[in-house]
């Protein structure tokens, strides 16, 4: 096996990166980290603040649903095999972080990265790992920092959507910035036309333009698949207008009219943001927009226990 992560970078992937939507190819789907024995010891000892645990409806429905719950005393290899006959998600975030392996591995990644694409200056770089059921889907959503996606198991559909209006309006994402609930935005069918897709197998990656709208349509086998997160001076600049404006245009009711990310305007909307983040107000909304609802069944492996706390 080869030591790098990446295949050959041809020139049309060096000058496609952050530009277009890009599906590359890479090893990890190999690698003993991402066996599901690995997974499910790393599930065993994960941090309860560090993971969500959602159901959704199944690929196709028009139904929405998306309500986030708590994996219980489940054994991590118990947790796998209720997701696999089950209709959710896992998210193991900051993995890249928190796991010594994990951050290793996406250290080499982002080196293999900087080395094809001159210039690439990113920071808080973490990643995740998402286990997901046969035929669940991940809903028409953005991400705020920089994002790509590996396949590790199974197989999926992905569909990428302009960054424009209709598909993303600024006042979305300022929204997204404050709340952090990612898949508020409106989705039509019709978008569908707009969009590049990609059918992701183990061993490709996909990697778009910051903030691009996307969504997932897994087919009939249980997912793995591994997100990579990274913030840079730009992003994270645009991301304190976002939640600047957005400030202004839902708690003030002053429409922003620019996104100046220098000059008097930005340190202003920075100093705001700052200011509101310090006071705790934006968190304490945020985890109110996202009530634990549920718990795995333990002995009926892909069922659901309502919390009555939160079903009340």
């Amino acid at each position: 096996m080869s030591d790098t992560i990446f295949g050959p970078w041809s020139d049309d992937d060096r000058n496609d990166w952050g530009h277009k939507p890009q599906a590359l190819q890479h090893r990890l789907h190999k690698d003993p980290l991402f066996s599901l024995d690995a997974l499910g010891a790393l599930i065993d000892d994960y941090p309860r603040q560090h993971y969500a645990l959602v159901e959704v409806g199944a690929a196709g429905s028009d139904r929405r649903l998306w309500r986030e719950g708590e994996i219980g005393s489940l054994t991590g290899v118990q947790v796998i095999e209720a997701i696999k006959q089950g209709r959710m998600w896992l998210n193991l975030r900051n993995v890249g972080k928190l796991v010594k392996d994990y951050r290793e591995l996406l250290a080499q990644i982002f080196d293999e990265i900087g080395a094809e694409i001159p210039g690439y200056d990113t920071y808080d770089q973490t990643s995740g790992i998402l286990i997901s059921s046969p035929k669940a889907q991940v809903y028409y959503h953005i991400d705020l920092p920089g994002q790509s996606l590996w396949q590790l198991h199974g197989r999926k559909r992905v569909y990428v959507y302009p960054i424009d209006p209709p598909f993303l309006s600024e006042k979305q994402l300022e929204q997204i910035a404050l709340y952090e609930v990612e898949v508020d935005i409106p989705y039509e069918k019709w978008y569908d036309e707009h969009a590049d897709v990609f059918d992701v197998e183990p061993g490709q990656m996909l990697h778009w333009p910051l903030n691009a709208p996307h969504r997932v349509e897994n087919f009939d086998s249980l997912n793995v698949s591994m997100t990579m997160e990274y913030w840079s001076d730009a992003i994270r600049r645009s991301n304190m207008i976002n939640v600047a404006n957005g400030l202004l245009r839902d708690k003030v009711g002053y429409r922003p009219r620019q996104r100046s990310l220098t000059g008097p305007a930005f340190y202003a909307k920075a100093a705001l943001q700052a200011g509101v983040r310090r006071s705790g107000l934006l968190k304490k909304e945020r985890k109110a927009r996202r009530p634990v609802s549920f718990r795995l069944d333990g002995a009926r492996l892909g069922q659901l226990i309502d919390i009555p706390e939160a079903a009340e």
